[in-house]
């Protein structure tokens, strides 16, 4: 059986869309920090998107566990000419109606489509799984990621799996074998 543990990172504290923006984590909760690398397996390889706020929260955890390179294709949602801006910022309101409340095709300008983040996480998610099969895997990853792999193992819509909440510093277990099983969303330590 592969176990993989799902760890958004550290807040960045920011109230807009932030996809591809690399900004920092907030780190400075270190009891929650430590919580969180007691919950995690020892045996585990951890493995990051290429965002600094994944690497440092992966940092922050990895202890001993052996690294794997930073992946590219584990990045949060690239929202385009939304980057950056809040909801009510976004001047095509119904555009960005369509997106959140529709997500599948519908991309903000410039930007990914829930469909073709779906995609470039699951090639990216399966690659690892092949990989590393049988072993535990921490992921340090993001809101939009750790939600694509609720929508898959659950056999979700977009819109079901957008209504789960996915804290800073919590964890979501799916566990692989014949078939995909989830364990807990949104574990805070």
């Amino acid at each position: 059986m592969t176990h993989i543990y799902l760890v958004r990172h550290g807040p960045t504290h920011a109230k807009s869309m932030i996809g591809w923006s690399d900004l920092p984590a907030d780190l400075s909760d270190t009891d929650a920090l430590a919580r969180l690398d007691a919950y995690l397996p020892n045996d585990a390889v951890v493995i990051s998107s290429d965002l600094s706020r994944t690497i440092a929260t992966a940092d922050a955890i990895q202890k001993d566990r052996p690294r794997l390179d930073h992946d590219a294709n584990l990045r949060e949602m690239y929202f385009g000419d939304w980057e950056l801006k809040t909801y009510t910022e976004v001047e095509d309101q119904e555009h960005i109606r369509a997106f959140w409340d529709n997500p599948g095709d519908v991309r903000p300008p410039n930007g990914e489509s829930w469909n073709d983040v779906c995609g470039r996480v699951n090639t990216a998610i399966d690659r690892l799984i092949l990989t590393h099969a049988g072993q535990n895997i921490i992921l340090v990853a993001h809101f939009g990621v750790i939600i694509t792999q609720i929508q898959r193992a659950l056999s979700l819509t977009g819109y079901e799996a957008f209504g789960h909440k996915i804290d800073n510093l919590s964890v979501t277990d799916i566990r692989i074998e014949e078939s995909w099983q989830v364990g807990k969303i949104n574990h805070v330590s």
